[in-house]
């Protein structure tokens, strides 16, 4: 056998043995995304069925670890693996006479305001919806921002920075 066959058939074995290690591996993450597909509709299920509204106060919001957040530590034994490890969106509120940490959804932590009284869906401690806002209607989600634009409105905003203190005497 020629050395030129020996080389091209070691080839074709490790392309083969790759794309079936890839294969695998895509099966794999297919039929875990189905698992924690069902996971989370049984879940969104049982948050829709315990949805409670309450007036709230909302003092501040971020983005924290589950162990920075103040959540109970109840709540912070049920959270996923996955979960603890990344910053989820805490909302810092007075509920009645108690100031509490609440959780909540991605799409609400972004238009909640701060500083002003909603009414929202509550399901635990979860914020699930926000209803209405006190002295005006609720806002709309902020659009987003592509990647270009956001660079080119940091340079603009340096250069402007830069003439203002030229213009002044």
């Amino acid at each position: 056998m020629s050395t030129a066959f020996l080389i091209a058939a070691n080839t074709w074995t490790v392309f083969g043995i790759v794309m079936g290690v890839v294969a695998v591996v895509l099966a794999v993450l297919y039929f875990m995304g189905k698992k924690m597909q069902k996971k989370q509709a049984e879940a969104q299920e049982q948050i829709d069925s315990s949805k409670q509204v309450a007036s709230i106060l909302v003092i501040d919001k971020k983005k924290l670890k589950p162990k920075d957040s103040g959540l109970p530590e109840v709540a912070l034994s049920q959270l996923p693996w996955y979960a603890k490890a990344q910053k989820l969106p805490i909302v810092k509120a007075k509920i009645g006479p108690q100031i509490m940490s609440l959780m909540c959804d991605a799409e609400v932590f972004e238009i909640i305001p701060v500083k002003k009284e909603c009414k929202v869906a509550l399901s635990g401690i979860y914020i699930a919806e926000l209803k209405a806002v006190r002295g005006g209607k609720v806002p709309e989600k902020p659009a987003k921002v592509g990647a270009l634009k956001r660079i080119r409105n940091n340079l603009m905003a340096k250069i402007k920075k830069t003439e203002a203190p030229k213009k002044k005497k």
